[in-house]
């Protein structure tokens, strides 16, 4: 018998970890919704385990916002290169995966969910990390680093709350946890490996559809504060430019509403909801632009600049 929250992913058995998973389900609590997954495909225990490690069990819960589930591919395909299928109520949104790659799978889909379905907040492309209840917010295109340095910022002490998903509260203007691992991409993989020892990496996916994928776990500390909102305290639009020295180059608040309004997964559809929300983060919190290419002089500049706004503006 599974209780329905006890232990650590990490410490629990395959046997158990497969009873959940093949039962009822496992239900990830992400801070700001709650995922209910099942699963037969058993390599996918090994995954979930080194990634999700500091997260707690849960075989139950009271409500969970998506229902999702990964299975075998139809078929043949059962049997000769086997594939896998993500499924939310009863909808496949992709096409299936190698069976090996259940990871990747599990984690676009539950993104996909999230961009798709998930409406309650304004949803900002961005990293957010915090220390204390003092929140940086890290809008970005893909491609710019941030991921990375959302990575190594957590690394550094910071408290990771998204490194993709900034989920803006409208009512309160307080930053949610959407807390889940940190898909590192190509160089980034070996980036981050060399820049900690204490980075808990799973295993290199190779050849997908971003490039070679691979997933940094959660710290426990973040994971222990996962219900502990933020407020933005500090903007940063980063881009890592290869050789670069660090430039830091501020942005007026119109400038920061525009680049944070086209960093939204759903702007548009939120309409006067998001753009109050919005604009008050533009005008309460400082905005900087940061070029970088070293990663231990961009978390310094930014710690600096998160200190700053601590005093008047």
């Amino acid at each position: 018998m599974i209780p329905s929250s006890g232990g650590l992913i990490a410490s629990r058995s395959d046997a158990e970890l497969n009873s959940a998973l093949g039962g009822d389900g496992c239900f990830v609590d992400y801070g700001a919704c709650v995922v209910r997954v099942r699963s037969v495909a058993h390599p996918f225990t090994d995954l979930l385990r080194r990634v999700y490690g500091a997260f707690p069990l849960q075989a139950s819960a009271e409500f969970a916002d998506f229902h999702v589930e990964l299975v075998p591919g139809k078929g043949v395909r059962r049997w000769l290169r086997p594939t896998a299928r993500f499924r939310i109520d009863g909808v496949e949104p992709f096409e299936p995966f190698p069976a090996t790659s259940t990871l990747p799978l599990f984690e676009w889909g539950v993104n996909w969910c999230f961009g798709q379905r998930f409406n309650q907040h304004v949803l900002l492309h961005a990293g957010t990390l915090a220390i204390g209840e003092r929140a940086v917010v890290m809008p970005a295109v893909p491609g710019s680093g941030k991921s990375t340095l959302s990575a190594a910022m957590m690394l550094r002490g910071f408290r990771l709350l998204s490194d993709e998903f900034g989920v803006l509260k409208p009512e309160t203007g307080e930053l949610l946890a959407m807390l889940k691992p940190v898909a590192l991409k190509n160089q980034s993989i070996g980036v981050i490996r060399a820049f900690s020892g204490d980075a808990v990496l799973g295993p290199v996916f190779p050849e997908t559809r971003k490039g070679d994928v691979a997933h940094l776990a959660p710290d426990l500390a973040s994971v222990s504060a996962i219900h502990q909102p933020a407020r933005p305290a500090l903007v940063i639009f980063p881009r890592y430019v290869e050789g670069s020295d660090l430039e830091v180059t501020p942005q007026p608040p119109e400038q920061a509403f525009a680049r944070l309004a086209f960093n939204s997964f759903n702007y548009a559809l939120l309409g006067p909801v998001s753009f109050h929300a919005v604009a008050d983060v533009a005008e309460s919190c400082p905005g900087y632009a940061l070029r970088y290419s070293r990663l231990d002089e961009a978390i310094d500049c930014i710690v600096s600049l998160l200190e700053d706004t601590r005093g008047p503006r």
